[in-house]
């Protein structure tokens, strides 16, 4: 059977959990990814413990399986004209930045859609691309947090208490991975 995503191209551009948690559920259904990395950095989770398989992080391993990865220097002219050679002959762009990273890069979804008029953009932030919060960044435990998660977790009386599962980077790259699939599917 020809899984339901092949011949679709992706470029992400995230780490930690929820950009890659999207962009993996995608890659399982057969699309190719090519994530983009930091030269001499790459993820923070390859260096996420404690446990390694032949000295790379189970925890990167698990989070960007079925993907291609190449690095990038974004911050260069020369970088972003590579980027946008591949942004010309991809499907989609997922990133996990604060809003105004790209606009800054000149990599902003009016940008790549100059390159590739049919591009699918999804930016994945923590506290979106509008108001107040928009340019502060958010891991899982900002969301538990602010969202009011960490308040009905533990024991009554007792200080909030941090889930022992990262439900806020889950969901969200569940709701990414469905958002881009409906958005290559309006596309069609």
């Amino acid at each position: 059977m020809t899984p339901p995503m092949q011949g679709v191209r992706i470029l992400e551009m995230s780490q930690a959990i929820a950009g890659p948690m999207a962009a993996r559920t995608l890659g399982d259904l057969g699309a190719e990814i090519i994530k983009i990395e930091q030269p001499g950095v790459g993820d923070m989770s390859r260096r996420i413990g404690p446990h390694f398989l032949g000295g790379e992080s189970a925890y990167y391993l698990n989070f960007n399986r079925n993907k291609k990865s190449v690095t990038i220097d974004l911050r260069t002219p020369e970088g972003r004209e590579v980027f946008r050679r591949l942004v010309a002959v991809s499907d989609v762009v997922l990133d996990a930045f604060r809003p105004s990273a790209l606009e800054r890069l000149g990599l902003d979804y009016e940008s790549l859609q100059a390159v590739n008029p049919s591009i699918i953009a999804c930016s994945l932030s923590a506290f979106g691309q509008e108001g107040p919060y928009r340019e502060r960044p958010g891991f899982d435990g900002i969301v538990q947090a602010m969202g009011g998660g960490m308040s009905v977790t533990g024991n009554p009386g007792q200080p909030p208490v941090f889930m022992g599962f990262p439900v806020g980077d889950m969901v969200g790259g569940y709701v990414a991975a469905l958002s881009i699939a409906s958005a290559l599917y309006g596309r069609r």
